[in-house]
């Protein structure tokens, strides 16, 4: 790679990263609304449709997280040829999980609906949305690995502009779809779903010519078949940990959203709203932690312990400057803000009761993505899945209905729940890293390479 030094510093590869991040969260905002204009079951269907969707992702992402982290490592070692034999093994291995998930969303969308609890009335425009948007879910897989791949070269600027493509064409095609406009046909929730399919494959031709030449020497679709056992083994020793701490998450929040569901369709609401104020309070920490991964896995391969440990910290302190400033802005304007979203007095104030404790919540969420975020990019990311599926389990999960219903505080008290959370990964996730364990290890590693090279050299010199 050319200009390494220069790319990888904290801020050029985060901003890019928040541009795609919050493209994304405006691509899913324009999507509700546009489709809210068919109807308010079309709208259920397309938020229950998603929710199945991040679950099943986890499957491929697994490989594309762990890929993406090797790759960043084996560059900064100056590896460029394993480097892009993960990529290339990442791709393909994403292709085919996302095929066969492809093929079983494709043909068993009612089915899968149903066993899932979707209302019965709502079973015919879920068979139409999961069919279509599902059987594309091979796109999402091939995405997410070119996107990752292509991100952990340094090169955080190429999918941001991708994204800002998708928000484009895809806010068109909805709106031709969905009202006839320009001489197209009037589908409705059908032109919404092949939307969303078209989008993403333009995604993917443009992401994958961009790949083919991200590696010092270019792929060629001959080199497509390339499969090295080791370095695979490499990616699933750092990704299935990826995958099961991804997991963990999802479902917490799933069970998360059905307590607050039966405590009523209010909370409810007020909690979604609120999900909305907070994804634009932590979304540029989150793009700092992502830049920070990548940053430290450069400098980790590089042997760079000392500034990797310290950028961890120059990281946190950013990000937490970030985050504290944004949920004091949003704690002022909360109201109003909220008022724009519903004229519900009730909801309203339940959102407002919930601004002072997301003061809270967003240093703690800060702590916890960006320092796992550093212990994953060292490969230490089976200490992180441990203490996510310790913590979500027993405190997002258990902990939460425990003081939502169990007590009777309600969504106050899930709130609480989900602080503690946040915070206990935290800490544990930073005396972790100030025990600098896999830091030491790789250090020692190096040294006894250099013990081995000089006696290898000493011995070349007594032959002679």
């Amino acid at each position: 790679m050319k200009n390494t030094a220069k790319k990888l510093t904290l801020w050029a590869l985060a901003w890019p990263i928040f541009i795609e991040l919050f493209l994304q969260f405006l691509l899913g905002a324009a999507d509700t609304l546009m489709v809210s204009r068919i109807s308010d079951d079309a709208v259920a269907v397309v938020g229950f449709s998603n929710q199945l969707f991040s679950a099943v992702t986890t499957l491929f992402v697994t490989v594309a997280s762990g890929a993406g982290i090797l790759i960043a490592q084996k560059l900064g070692a100056r590896k460029n040829e394993d480097a892009r034999t993960i990529g290339i093994m990442s791709l393909t291995v994403s292709f085919g999980i996302g095929l066969a998930l492809s093929a079983v969303l494709y043909l068993f969308p009612r089915p899968i609906s149903a066993w899932l609890q979707l209302p019965e009335e709502l079973l015919p425009l879920a068979e139409t949305y999961v069919s279509i948007v599902g059987g594309g879910m091979v796109l999402v897989a091939v995405m997410s690995a070119l996107n990752t791949a292509i991100r952990n070269t340094g090169n955080t600027k190429g999918p941001m502009y991708i994204a800002i493509g998708m928000n484009v064409v895809h806010v068109a095609l909805n709106y031709a779809f969905i009202f006839g406009a320009w001489g197209f046909p009037k589908w409705g929730l059908l032109g919404v779903a092949l939307s969303t399919v078209i989008c993403r494959l333009l995604a993917v031709l443009v992401l994958l010519f961009m790949f083919l030449h991200a590696f010092e020497r270019p792929i060629r679709v001959r080199d497509l078949k390339q499969f090295h056992r080791g370095l695979f083994g490499e990616i699933l020793r750092i990704g299935w940990p990826l995958g099961v701490n991804m997991s963990c998450w999802v479902f917490s929040q799933l069970a998360i959203y059905a307590y607050i569901a039966m405590i009523g369709a209010a909370e409810l609401a007020a909690r979604t709203y609120m999900n909305t104020l907070e994804s634009f309070c932590f979304m540029l920490g989150y793009s700092i932690a992502l830049a920070l991964q990548i940053q430290i896995a450069h400098l980790f391969g590089a042997g760079r312990m000392q500034e990797a440990y310290r950028t961890a910290y120059r990281a946190l302190f950013i990000g937490l400057g970030i985050v504290i400033v944004n949920a004091a802005v949003i704690y002022l304007l909360g109201k109003p803000v909220l008022g724009l979203f519903t004229k519900d007095e009730t909801i309203v104030a339940f959102g407002v009761s919930l601004l002072g404790l997301n003061i809270l919540l967003q240093p703690g969420k800060m702590l916890n993505m960006a320092i796992q975020n550093a212990l994953n990019a060292v490969g230490d990311t089976r200490f992180t899945m441990w203490i996510s599926l310790g913590s979500l389990t027993i405190i997002a999960t258990g902990v939460s209905y425990w003081f939502g219903i169990g007590l009777g505080w309600g969504l106050t008290g899930i709130y609480i729940a989900m602080i503690l959370d946040e915070y206990v990964r935290g800490a544990l996730a930073l005396t972790r890293w100030r025990g600098r364990k896999k830091l030491r290890e790789a250090e020692g590693g190096m040294a006894d390479d250099k013990v081995q090279a000089s006696g290898i050299r000493q011995e070349s010199v007594l032959d002679v």
